[in-house]
């Protein structure tokens, strides 16, 4: 079996204690890779070669309208690659194909979005208030900059980082999860070929607690940019303090999904699901927290009961799966005991709960989609992020409490609003504190819009013009243009 190695200042390498780690697919346990294992050391090595290609190399200083033409054959490349990447990425998550070639669609959009926004004319000039001078702004690259992402959609939050650090012209060293590196190793293949200057980009794989917290800590680093559990990002987040580097954090969500009564039932049902039951429920966004208006709660429970019944769990390369593994035994465990805990609260299991009986789903790491009924807001599955198949439901009888409950969370990523009635509609849209509200929808993102959170979903914003603003220092010059002596001393 190949080692897939780490990408270090233009070189594929293993790692420094040659160390491996064997990546497995959830869905059969079945040992799919060798990756090299890298530590603090490895990390080290390839901040100081990001470090050397800022400083001393010419990428900072390209044109903007050059790095986007390299961005562009990156996207280029990406979908000319898709189906291979998509097979990687469901070989390494357990998601369905048709959910990895939407992602390679999305990622390649993304790289293509941020190769446009190169305006080398971005300075901006102000009127200066003081005779005989001019005062502009300019904006430019932070530096070196640490990124580490997530498991669960791998090479989509990566094409979130890499694609606006490399238009504003920095470097940077990528950390993917150790447990789903697959695609971001191949992506870094793509983004050799489309010729990036060697030290611009660098990859290492390795442990959190190692590589991660070298890069947060490291002062060197001018930015880092983590993806994943609140936990963890709070030890990013005080790591960073060490040099007080520029940071952004996006840190998952408890998303609400409000229903009214004059909703289109049959709509709301059915984005109740898609809001939660793709990729097993492994999404940031996820409305993992529905909440419906009492004259219609029993209804629409029976209703999204009946059609839970019928999602087929499987192998993600077999077309008739709608739903995969969860991604790891750990994660399976945490999932089980999440549920159990909201049945010592007094839950009530409406349908899953449990593991399938599915002898042919036994060597995978499933757990079946699950709705609990009779849930307050005061419980642990309803305050915390459980990060599976699990739909808790809440009732309410006025636009007030809809607003209370939707509200009553640390976390203000996004949220859902199903109802006719526009005026309503927008009411919510503004009091609901998320970064995102989607009306009639769910789970929809697109590069144009900012990505990110309010309270303990994070800092900063991915995607949209915000998200290349966050690669981007800005300076003020101010130029005299008639400089006298001041006579003051």
């Amino acid at each position: 079996m190949e080692i897939k190695k780490m990408y270090i200042n233009g070189e594929w390498v293993e790692a420094n204690t040659g160390e491996l780690r064997e990546i497995i697919n959830p869905y059969n346990q079945e040992v799919i890779a060798k990756v090299s294992e890298g530590d603090k050391n490895d990390a080290i090595k390839a901040i100081k070669a990001a470090r050397k290609a800022f400083d001393q190399g010419e990428w900072s200083t390209t044109s903007a309208v050059e790095r986007g033409k390299v961005v562009e054959k990156i996207a280029n490349l990406i979908q000319r690659d898709k189906e291979e990447l998509a097979y990687l990425e469901s070989l390494n998550t357990g998601k369905t194909m048709e959910e990895s070639r939407g992602d390679m669609d999305e990622i390649s959009l993304v790289f293509r979005y941020f190769s446009e926004m190169t305006d080398d004319s971005s300075s901006e000039v102000l009127d200066s208030p003081i005779p005989n001078s001019t005062s502009r702004i300019v904006r430019e690259p932070v530096g070196v900059c640490g990124q580490i992402t997530p498991w669960n959609y791998p090479l989509l939050q990566a094409s979130w980082k890499l694609a606006p650090a490399l238009v504003a012209g920095n470097t940077l060293v990528l950390k993917p999860s150790e447990i789903t590196p697959l695609t971001s190793i191949k992506v870094f293949e793509l983004v050799e070929e489309a010729g990036v200057p060697v030290g611009v980009i660098n990859l290492v794989m390795g442990a959190g607690d190692t590589v991660g917290a070298e890069l947060s800590s490291n002062h060197e680093v001018d930015l880092i940019s983590f993806t994943g559990g609140i936990e963890s990002g709070k030890k990013v987040m005080q790591a960073a303090s060490s040099n007080v580097k520029n940071l952004a954090l996006e840190l998952g969500g408890k998303n609400p999904n409000v229903i009214f009564e004059d909703a289109d039932f049959e709509t709301a049902v059915d984005q109740a699901m898609n809001a939660v039951f793709f990729h097993a429920g492994q999404i940031c966004s996820a409305g993992t927290r529905l909440i419906v208006e009492e004259s219609i709660h029993d209804s629409f429970v029976d209703a999204l009961v009946e059609r839970v019944k019928h999602i087929k769990l499987g192998n993600g390369f077999d077309e008739s799966t709608q739903m995969g593994p969860l991604i790891s035994n750990e994660h399976l465990n945490k999932v089980i005991n999440y549920v159990e805990k909201g049945k010592q609260e007094g839950v009530t299991v409406a349908i899953g709960g449990s593991r399938p009986n599915d002898p042919a789903l036994q060597s995978g790491f499933f757990y079946l989609p699950t709705i609990l009924t009779d849930c307050k807001t005061d419980m642990y599955v309803v305050q915390e992020e459980g990060f599976g198949p699990v739909i808790t439901i809440e009732k309410f009888s006025t636009e007030e409490q809809a607003i209370q409950l939707a509200n009553d969370s640390i976390y203000g990523l996004s949220g859902g609003v199903f109802t006719n009635d526009i005026s309503k509609a927008e009411r919510l849209a503004t009091k609901m504190r998320m970064g995102t509200v989607w009306i009639n929808d769910v789970n929809l993102y697109f590069p144009q819009a900012p990505w990110g959170g309010y309270k303990q979903s994070g800092i900063g914003r991915e995607l949209g013009k915000e998200g290349l603003e966050e690669y981007q220092e800005t300076k003020h010059i101010f130029h005299n243009l008639k400089p006298e002596p001041l006579n003051w001393f």
